[in-house]
């Protein structure tokens, strides 16, 4: 497993940050995957509604809000928090795929969802309660010790190998939205992590995924 991050990169730094943010955009609702300020996100795009959403995106101002369904269906409903991200990297390949990297913007809740005519969803989106995005996120690196025990631990039950020297160099903040977005926790657990409040929540909220995850695994070994 690679541990990525691009926080040098942050997103905003003021108040007119906020107002640049288009209110407008497409979703690509998508269960076990979340975005997070700051954090980068490749993904595979091979569905024509959605070829088309990135093609139309890149045409205006290149957001697409990540986002998962809570629930099935072609049309499903969507959990309420999502995260826009800009195209910040774009590969068309041979076969008619396109390869981007979203780039994490700032949280949003739906507004409004449209009724449009584009066979992709669209959304009006609310950045207010999640201002503090644009600014820079810090977490105590007292939470450091704990989450690579934590992390050991989860990633031995879980047979993943890592580079350790890379972790333990990762700036702290950076390493926890890479570890969010990367680690295969269920659905309702990658909302959690992407609901918290702040950079110190995210930290405590992974460490107990993390120990849950391990507790689970040991359990079951255990009865069996």
């Amino acid at each position: 497993m690679t541990i990525f991050s691009d926080h040098d990169s942050e997103p905003g730094s003021d108040q007119d940050a906020l107002h640049r943010l288009p209110s407008r955009f497409p979703i690509f609702p998508l269960s076990g995957a979340i975005l997070l300020p700051g954090g980068n996100l490749p993904l595979n795009i091979f569905e024509p509604r959605y070829l088309q959403m990135v093609k139309d995106a890149r045409r205006r101002d290149k957001v697409i809000g990540m986002i998962q369904p809570n629930g099935g269906g072609d049309t499903p409903a969507l959990y309420p928090v999502g995260c826009a991200g800009k195209i910040s990297n774009f590969e068309a390949t041979e076969d008619g795929r396109n390869l981007i990297t979203l780039t994490g913007l700032c949280r949003f809740e739906i507004a409004e969802e449209l009724t449009v005519a584009t066979p992709y969803r669209q959304v009006i989106a609310d950045f207010e309660p999640w201002q503090n995005d644009l600014q820079p996120q810090q977490a105590p690196d007292s939470l450091r010790p704990d989450l690579v025990e934590a992390l050991r631990s989860y990633f031995a039950v879980h047979d993943i190998s890592v580079d350790w020297g890379q972790i333990e160099r990762a700036p702290l903040e950076g390493l926890m939205t890479s570890l969010a977005m990367i680690c295969p926790f269920e659905p309702s657990e990658k909302q959690a992590l992407l609901e918290t409040a702040d950079a110190p929540s995210l930290g405590r909220t992974l460490i107990a995924l993390l120990k849950m995850g391990t507790l689970t695994d040991d359990s079951f070994t255990a009865r069996h």
